[in-house]
């Protein structure tokens, strides 16, 4: 686990008590925040577009990032924590309403 994943552990384990099975789960959380923070590295430091046989292209860690950040918001949801502050996540609830947790 690397700095940005060990912030949203520590910031969890502070504020609440989790079951062992729910431990897992946080950490594959911190796992998934931080390949989230690695593809947008990536994706500065390579640009938006990146040159190919048939032209230009959108880079593939957009979309990847975007899977990143839905699987995150999903673990996160199922542990009832909301997000870190610096996280840019889906909204809470949606059109499917799968962010909301069953009562």
């Amino acid at each position: 686990m690397k700095e940005d994943g060990q912030k949203l552990w520590f910031a969890a384990a502070n504020e609440y008590e989790f079951a062992q099975h729910e431990l897992a789960v946080l950490e594959e959380a911190c796992r998934t925040r931080d390949r989230i923070v690695e593809l947008d590295a990536l994706v500065v430091e390579q640009g938006l577009m990146l040159a190919s046989s048939q032209g230009s292209r959108l880079h593939p860690g957009i979309a990847e990032v975007r899977q990143q950040r839905l699987t995150l918001a999903r673990l996160l949801v199922s542990l009832g924590i909301p997000a870190l502050a610096d996280d840019d996540l889906p909204a809470s609830s949606g059109v499917r309403g799968f962010y909301r947790k069953r009562a």
